[in-house]
């Protein structure tokens, strides 16, 4: 069982969870755990939840975007309280991770919650020397993850934003879906052969993934993970 010690609102309807999960074997960047929620009558539901912290003990963190009609996010962002415990199994998934040890520069680009395997990666990164590259697209600034996070990020990781609905005025960029010129401005060129994770709504990962190998990057370098407009 995992124990909630400490819990941090993200925006209005996310909030990171953190847990202290005895006999946790670690993990890397990008694996997930399964989540699963027991009622009093026996009914359960179960989901999968990327996981946001580098490997640091037996601490899990897990940041959880509410999902409307979701049988799970409900609670776990407006019921669950420090000191509540839940199953918790993992870690999962062992292709859509990064290794720290891997020396390309590495490209990220997240769409929504799509960001929190990737800000795992980031805060994996620790003193290594590879160049990382974020590419954050989000509806407004009000859905923001990590805000204060990430204006404070190493040397080394740069980080651009993307608004799909709302731009700020300070954006440099105007409102609207991701594009090829915000891969040529904001990623890695191809000759560099980098290391690619894209991850977000079905929809977001096949556009962008479709614009990388229209650029030119290599298929086999591009690993993607998405999620549907369902579930939680």
């Amino acid at each position: 069982m995992a124990t909630v010690t400490e819990i941090r609102q993200e925006t209005p309807t996310a909030r990171t969870l953190v847990f202290d999960v005895p006999g946790w074997p670690g993990h890397l960047p990008g694996q997930h755990v399964d989540v699963k929620l027991t009622a009093d009558d026996g009914y359960s539901a179960q989901r999968s939840y990327s996981i946001a912290n580098g490997d640091d003990g037996e601490r899990v963190e897990l940041t959880v975007q509410q999902v409307g009609d979701g049988e799970v996010s409900p609670y776990l962002t407006e019921v669950l309280e420090v000191g509540d415990q839940i199953e918790l199994r993992g870690p999962v998934g062992g292709w859509f991770v990064w290794r720290p040890h891997s020396s390309p520069p590495v490209l990220l680009i997240g769409g929504g919650s799509g960001i929190v395997p990737l800000m795992a990666m980031i805060r994996s990164r620790g003193k290594s020397d590879t160049p990382f590259r974020l590419l954050y697209s989000l509806r407004d600034p009000g859905q923001l993850f990590y805000a204060r996070e990430l204006e404070k990020v190493t040397a080394g990781v740069e980080v651009a934003y993307l608004y799909t609905r709302t731009a700020p005025p300070d954006a440099g960029r105007a409102a609207g879906r991701i594009r090829a010129a915000d891969l040529v401005a904001y990623g890695w060129p191809p000759e560099t052969s980098p290391d690619v994770f894209v991850c977000g709504p079905t929809g977001f990962v096949e556009a962008a993934a479709d614009l990388l190998t229209e650029l030119g990057h290599d298929p086999a370098k591009i690993k993607t993970e998405r999620f549907g407009p369902t579930g939680g």
